[in-house]
């Protein structure tokens, strides 16, 4: 180590503790995303001073290998520096909940980056630094993107914050109601009856792999002389444009495939909209209740429209663990199953209605 200049030496340390929290940190966030780890944050009570003890100890592990050590005593500081990162990475990823893992995310992203870049110059390999500043870069502007849209403070969720900038402090709305349900005859009737369709998909279509049967009834609807077209959130699945990405693939026409800021005065004169497998995108608590935890956030107003139809597995609350009151909605009916088996069913049977 003694051999090594600083520059070296500083690759060294960087490469080696941003790769451990960015290699930990993402085998939390694909657990709390594939449903193998809970989705509710880690609220230890000492959460901060755990955070602020692995950080010294990383840092203190850092100076000891600036300071060009024997080889035993470097690689002995390294490797605890390796370890403590990595500690850091896991606990501070479990610490936020799975409504901010888009931006978790996309952190890591920029972080696997930066890892990158540092690797480049310690092998001495300008194109290996320059490939990984472009995706650190790049992961940095995807997280800028994702905090605005979720109106989150990028500072707050690393460190395990709770809620939107604009939450209050205090408790958030009880919504009282009974969701109704309908079925797959009664929602292509209904469909096949309307004039304008908006079809607002999330997670839930991307799980399920729903696109092609989905792009299959807009077929049938647009040939049936109906006005549909597709509304997407910034954050719609788990990273921007993922929702975009699949649509595309399924040979959805790019013409009626709209953002938020484009469509969201739209659904005042909408017949019906099609939610599949939203949440927290369409919540509309994140407009009325200025307790909740997702205060503040742009939200898709599909409650506007004349008939909502959420197609879900299930009743239950989105990452974010708030309650959507749009599932209690007069106008608001619910379509629970897998989504690719509803579209499937519903391209079926708005062609044979056609």
């Amino acid at each position: 180590a003694a051999d090594l200049d600083k520059v070296h030496l500083a690759s060294v340390y960087l490469a080696t503790i941003i790769g451990s929290v960015t290699c930990t940190g993402s085998l939390v966030a694909f657990g709390k995303l594939d449903g193998r780890m809970s989705s509710t944050p880690m609220a230890h009570p000492a959460r901060d001073q755990i955070n602020m003890g692995l950080g010294a100890a990383t840092l203190g592990a850092g100076a000891v290998v600036m300071g060009g050590p024997e080889v035993g005593t470097g690689l002995a500081a390294l490797g605890g520096a390796l370890g403590t990162s990595g500690a850091l990475g896991w606990h501070m990823t479990a610490s936020i909940g799975g409504a901010d893992m888009p931006v978790v995310i996309t952190v890591l992203n920029s972080y696997s980056g930066w890892a990158l870049c540092a690797e480049g110059f310690m092998l001495d390999m300008p194109v290996m630094t320059t490939v990984g500043a472009l995706i650190g870069c790049s992961g940095a502007a995807l997280t800028k993107i994702m905090c605005d849209a979720m109106n989150r403070d990028i500072l707050s969720v690393i460190l395990g914050g709770y809620g939107t900038k604009a939450s209050g402090g205090g408790e958030a709305m009880k919504f009282e109601g009974e969701a109704t349900q309908t079925n797959v005859d009664e929602t292509c009737k209904l469909l096949m009856e309307s004039e304008s369709v908006i079809i607002v998909p999330g997670y839930g279509l991307a799980v399920a792999k729903g696109q092609y049967p989905l792009k299959e009834m807009v077929e049938v609807l647009r040939k049936a002389g109906k006005k549909v077209r597709f509304g997407i959130h910034p954050v719609a699945g788990r990273m921007p444009g993922q929702l975009n990405v699949l649509l595309a693939e399924a040979g959805v026409p790019y013409d009626i495939v709209e953002e938020l800021e484009e469509i969201n005065d739209d659904f005042d004169s909408t017949d019906v909209v099609l939610v599949i497998g939203a949440n927290d995108t369409v919540n509309s608590a994140a407009e009325d209740d200025p307790n909740s935890e997702i205060a503040g956030m742009p939200v898709m107003r599909v409650w506007k429209a004349n008939q909502v139809i959420v197609m879900k597995r299930s009743l239950a609350a989105g990452y974010a663990g708030v309650e959507n009151p749009v599932f209690l909605k007069d106008n608001t009916d619910m379509l629970l199953g897998d989504a690719k088996d509803t579209c499937e069913k519903l391209a079926a049977g708005c062609k044979a209605l056609a």
